[in-house]
């Protein structure tokens, strides 16, 4: 029962992250129109580190009250060297993302983006991750909703496709990092850290490759705050604490769920119609995400 309770509770911390993300699709694409990758992104990762501080200055001051003795001195370096492992590839797969736009359509990135729901586990398979029956048909399930939902006619690959293909490897290697590390880390701290390491790297690139003006970034100002906020310093430390009670491939299912959100937001707040392909996606989508919480077989596909 207690193992039940968790898995439901890592489910709805990841899909509580996915439906901020999809809302901050919104603001992602606002902001895409007025300042460069690295800009948007160095900006946002900064702020969500602004807003996780006196979060953790809080949780200290309380553990301190309640005389929760402090971790070994080595547990500060153990924490900084996981937040650079999760950082780097977020660091990439965020900036990637952005460029990938740029030569391709929106709803193609966004299926090739999601491709992370299979190559989580395939990559799981080398680190001897066992991976359910139930939830490999899940995941291909999940796979032709995206596709169903995002790719409007042929997917032919183009320069633009393939550098959402690397963005979903390295998104991929980050849902791998998180389930590693979280285990043994302060979920906010975590999550102070790998976004005060891709932060700082993308406000490096800012500087050498991009000319921000204070005036472009003034007026996106409400769509960075949210993405740093709610997106990253919220979404992304709910995303820590789901993966503690959540295994790798179903938590990058569940996750994928922000192209859903996307779509129903898109539909509430900008009047977008949907037509019945997206509607059917939606629904193969959840079907999915209904299958992948059933304990299913007790067979799993391993690395030998």
């Amino acid at each position: 029962m207690v193992r039940i309770k968790e898995r439901l509770k890592g489910s709805a911390l990841l899909l509580s992250a996915a439906l901020i993300w999809g809302l901050s699709f919104v603001a992602q694409s606002v902001g895409m129109e007025s300042v460069g990758a690295f800009t948007f992104n160095g900006i946002r990762m900064i702020i969500g580190c602004a807003a996780l501080l006196p979060v953790i200055i809080i949780n200290n001051a309380s553990n301190k009250r309640k005389n929760i003795s402090p971790k070994e001195s080595g547990s500060i370096a153990q924490l900084c060297k996981a937040g650079i492992i999760c950082g780097l590839p977020l660091f990439f797969g965020s900036n990637i993302q952005q460029f990938a736009f740029k030569y391709t359509t929106v709803g193609k990135v966004g299926f090739i983006t999601t491709l992370y729901i299979i190559f989580v586990p395939l990559f799981g398979l080398f680190l001897k991750r066992k991976v359910q029956t139930t939830v490999w048909i899940s995941i291909v399930i999940a796979a032709f909703g995206m596709y169903l939902l995002c790719v409007k006619g042929s997917l032919n690959l183009n320069k633009g496709d393939l550098i959402a293909l690397l963005c979903a490897v390295f998104f991929s290697l980050h849902i791998l990092f998180v389930d590693r590390f979280s285990q043994d880390n302060d979920c906010v701290k975590l999550s102070y850290c790998q976004f005060f390491f891709a932060g700082t790297m993308s406000v490096v690139c800012m500087l050498i490759f991009e000319k921000p003006e204070m005036g472009a970034i003034l007026s996106i100002l409400p769509e960075i705050l949210y993405a740093g906020i709610m997106s990253c310093s919220v979404a992304f430390t709910f995303q820590i604490a789901g993966q503690k009670h959540t295994e790798p491939a179903v938590a990058s299912m569940l996750l994928c769920f922000e192209a859903v959100f996307a779509l129903i937001f898109g539909w509430l707040i900008l009047n977008q119609t949907l037509d019945l392909r997206e509607i059917t996606g939606c629904a193969v989508m959840f079907a999915a995400l209904i299958l992948a919480q059933f304990p299913g077989s007790r067979k799993a596909v391993q690395c030998s």
